[in-house]
C-alpha cells in the first residue's frame, strides 16, 4: 500500500546516536546523520507526512528539561531546514520504561501521529534504528523498515534514511 504518513524514529535515524548510557542533552550535540535530511525532504517533496516518534528518557531522568528537549527539537528542524526538508509533528515519550503507553515497544506514539494526519496503521510506515521501533510498528499495523546492516525481525531493512526512503517511495 501507498505510504500515506512516515514515522521516524529520531536519535540513529536522522541524528547521531549518543555512546551508549548517554543522551543527545543540548542543541549543539545534536549531529545529523548523513543524507538523512535529505531523505525527508524526498518524503515531504512526495506530499507524505513525516512524524518523529521519539523514545526520551533522558527527562524522567532528571537529564534533560522539557524546556531544553524543545530546543533540541528546534535544532533538528533547522538542519532539516537548511536543505529544504521538515518534519510534520515531532512526538516524545518522557517516561521511564514500564510506566506508560507510548514508550516504544507500545503504539501510543504511533497511534497519535496516525490520528492526527487521519492515516490508518495499513498506510503508515515505521523506520527506525532499534528492535523497539520495529515492534512498535508492528504492534501498531504498521509497515517496518528497519534500518540495520544485520539480521531483524523486519521484514524489509534498509542501510540508512535515505534507503528506507528509496523503499518508501518504490511503493
Amino acid at each position: 500500500m501507498t505510504a500515506r504518513l512516515v514515522l521516524l524514529d529520531r536519535d540513529g535515524t536522522l541524528n547521531r546516536k549518543a555512546p551508549d548510557g548517554a543522551y543527545v542533552t543540548e542543541p549543539d550535540s545534536l549531529q545529523m546523520l548523513p543524507r538523512a535530511a535529505e531523505a525527508v525532504r524526498r518524503l515531504n517533496e512526495a506530499g507524505i507526512p513525516v512524524a518523529v516518534v521519539t523514545n526520551q528518557r533522558c527527562v524522567a531522568l532528571g537529564l534533560v528539561s522539557e524546556a531544553m528537549l524543545e530546543e533540541i527539537h528546534a535544532r533538528l528542524r533547522a538542519h532539516l531546514a537548511r536543505v529544504g526538508a521538515h518534519v510534520d509533528a515531532i512526538y516524545h515519550c518522557p517516561h521511564q520504561d514500564g510506566t506508560c503507553c507510548c514508550r516504544k515497544p507500545a503504539p501510543g506514539m504511533l497511534a497519535a501521529a496516525a490520528k492526527r494526519f487521519d492515516v490508518g496503521a495499513a498506510h503508515a510506515v515505521m523506520v527506525g534504528d532499534a528492535e523497539t521501533d520495529v515492534e512498535a510498528g508492528r504492534r501498531f499495523g504498521a509497515r517496518t523498515i528497519h534500518l540495520t546492516c544485520a539480521a531483524s525481525s523486519s521484514r524489509e531493512t534498509a542501510a540508512d534514511l535515505a534507503a528506507a526512503a528509496e523503499l518508501i517511495l518504490a511503493r
